[in-house]
């Protein structure tokens, strides 16, 4: 049986004029001296390699740095179709881990059929992280800023934070937007000889399918976009419906709650349980389980939620987790954990900047950072606020407003549509820019809808995964308005999951989570 899995990040408005500034199209790159490949030390039967690329595709002549990719060869050569790239979430996934992990997390006739292939986005993993100082990122403020002092002095930390990230990751650094990404994929189909790609990108790596698609249209194959990030909202819209989404799971797990035994709050009122520890929270009265000197604070405990919702399999696991909160025992249960915890380094990678790159997301003072709070307490009463997109927001606070890759619609056109696939309460990768990225992609484009939980559809259900698998093999799409229904939690899973695997959770710098 074929795992679960689920992995990260996530509109519907139209992006309000930015003047954006308009990116040079990357050249078509010409075809690359062959990759020499050999075996993968993590595992013999994938081959690894290294593919010299421009650090700056505006600049094809000049320096070059090595980006990470990896090949799993289709299992039966006789029957194979092509090459299927994998495209991971985050920022800050693996497209080689991906890989690495494909005959476990992908069904047999994709691995039988496609050789699998996958590169890491410049800026992480194998191919010149993003790294900063640890000592520094441990500095960084709360960002639930309360003054207009507090809001400067974030500022300011960013700036410092950039500058030291600059230093110690090299010239890289500038250009670790998705666009770029975009040329590196090409010139790795270059160097493998393929006249089109298929492509499965998930979270954040659909924005790499979709950008990949508007440039080289006529390179598309086969794509799909499974849980689709938007690329045209602005900061309120982002905001606005990264809440709504946040909101809406939980409110998703409290119906679960009322119906489930499987929920320990089952014959209780989990909503007010919730608001209970919210306000000790609030009250620097809610201690972290097993660390009684970290303070679990209103912002890590409402990403702490977040993070539980993008698995519906895990929210027995988070029922015991609020059971341990309210009475203030040990817990077997994940929680945000500081890095100074987990081990002494000097520099972590920190791929936020990529996201910082590709999304201009301006906050001009305390008063309207103030007010976006104020608003996304009525959106979401119970989590207060999505705190994937609060801190998004206030990471790229003082960013230049000039970035390599702002936001702008899609206008692929492609022989084959391009497949968007979403699930209905999705809390991160919300379910209106699946439908905003289908609408942009026109006659382009085609919507599955699945009308379940979590984050990541591909293995959630046999009616999703086989129409993927049917349109990567087959090209063969589902019929306009196609729906799959939702596939109840299977609580007592302990199943390592996409979203784990290759896609950490967008977090403050300094902590980490993991399922």
């Amino acid at each position: 049986m074929r795992k679960a899995f689920a992995l990260l990040l996530g509109l519907t408005i139209p992006l309000a004029p930015l003047t954006p500034v308009a990116a040079a199209t990357p050249p078509a790159p010409a075809p690359s001296a062959a990759i020499s490949w050999t075996p993968c030390p993590e595992d013999a039967t994938t081959e690894c390699g290294t593919l010299a690329v421009p650090v700056d595709w505006n600049r094809p002549t000049g320096r070059k740095f090595n980006v990470g990719v990896a090949r799993h060869r289709a299992a039966d050569p006789a029957a194979r179709i092509g090459t299927l790239v994998l495209g991971p979430g985050g920022p800050g996934g693996s497209g080689v881990d991906l890989v690495l992990a494909s005959s476990q997390i992908f069904g047999p006739d994709l691995v039988r059929r496609f050789d699998i292939v996958g590169l890491d986005p410049r800026g992480t993993n194998r191919s010149n992280p993003v790294v900063c100082s640890t000592d520094l990122l441990l500095q960084s403020p709360d960002p639930l800023l309360k003054n207009q002092a507090e809001f400067d002095r974030a500022r300011a930390y960013n700036r410092r934070l950039r500058a030291d990230c600059r230093a110690r990751t090299g010239p890289v650094f500038d250009h670790v937007d998705s666009l770029s990404t975009t040329a590196d994929l090409d010139a790795f189909r270059a160097a493998l000889g393929e006249e089109k790609l298929s492509f499965w990108g998930g979270s954040y790596g659909t924005l790499l399918g979709q950008q990949y698609a508007d440039r080289y249209p006529r390179r598309v194959r086969a794509f799909v976009l499974d849980s689709t990030i938007d690329h045209t909202f602005d900061t309120r819209s982002f905001l606005d419906d990264e809440s709504r989404g946040a909101q809406d799971l939980f409110n998703e797990f409290v119906a679960w709650c009322e119906r489930d035994e499987n929920c320990l709050q089952h014959d209780g009122d989990v909503r007010t349980l919730w608001k209970g520890l919210m306000a000790r929270a609030d009250r620097g009265e809610l201690g972290t389980p097993g660390q009684p000197d970290v303070p679990l604070t209103p912002f890590l405990l409402s990403w702490t939620a977040l993070d539980y919702f993008y698995v519906p399999d895990a929210w027995r696991s988070f029922s015991e987790l609020l059971a341990d909160l309210d009475a203030g025992r040990p817990s077997a249960q994940r929680l945000p954990t500081p890095l100074a915890a987990t081990g002494s380094q000097d520099v972590t990678p920190n791929p936020f900047q990529i996201l910082c790159e590709d999304y201009r997301l301006p906050v001009r003072d305390y008063r309207e950072y103030s007010n976006h709070l104020r608003r996304l307490e009525k959106i979401a009463p119970d989590l207060r606020y999505s705190s994937l997109a609060a801190f998004s927001v206030f990471a790229c606070l003082g960013e230049p407003d000039t970035i390599p890759n702002p936001q702008r619609p899609i206008s692929a056109r492609t022989d084959v549509p391009v497949l968007v696939v979403n699930s209905l309460h999705d809390p991160a990768t919300v379910y209106p820019w699946a439908v905003n990225v289908t609408r942009q992609l026109g006659h382009s484009g085609r919507l599955l809808t699945y009308e379940g939980w979590g984050h990541i559809v591909y293995g959630r259900s046999p009616c999703a995964t086989g129409a993927i698998e049917a349109y990567l093999i087959s090209r063969t799409l589902p019929a306009r308005g196609a729906r799959c229904p939702a596939v109840p939690p299977n609580t007592g899973a302990r199943n390592l999951n996409l979203q784990q695997l290759v896609s950490p959770l967008i977090t403050r710098p300094g902590w980490t989570s993991t399922f």
